[in-house]
């Protein structure tokens, strides 16, 4: 399992003093982002190549907010789901007590010329790790 730390910022915080919603999916995308480039699967290169990781559902459980200097981690753990889509598990931690923030499943696809398609470095890491 990869696991990225943070650190919350007092800008990502809205006015009830609370990491907003939106910026929770901000940090699984940048540990999504971070674990690939571990596995040597560079976001951008591959967008270049003509090759785009899209995310296709997003679920998310919210299930305690996290405070302005509150230090946390996301956990990702990826798998297969059926031929093309690939799936990450991910959740957030309270760093001090490890406390689960969110729970949330990532599903995506790699697109080739704009379709859907079996993207075999994904598949090496994916099918290894399942």
């Amino acid at each position: 399992m990869y696991k990225l730390d943070f650190k919350v910022r007092d800008y990502e915080c809205d006015l009830q003093g609370i990491v907003n919603n939106s910026t929770y999916q901000c940090y699984l995308e940048h540990a999504r982002h971070e674990f690939l480039l571990e596995k040597g699967i560079d976001f951008a290169e591959y967008h270049k190549q003509g090759k785009t990781l899209v995310v296709v559902k997003a679920e998310l459980e919210y299930k305690f907010p996290l405070t302005s200097g509150d230090s946390f981690y996301v956990t990702v753990e990826p798998s297969k789901e059926g031929r093309l889509k690939f799936v990450f598990n991910q959740n957030i931690y309270r760093k001090e007590d490890d406390k689960l923030i969110v729970k949330g499943k990532i599903t995506g696809v790699c697109l080739i010329n704009g379709r859907p398609a079996v993207d075999e470095a994904m598949d090496s890491f994916l099918l290894s790790d399942s």
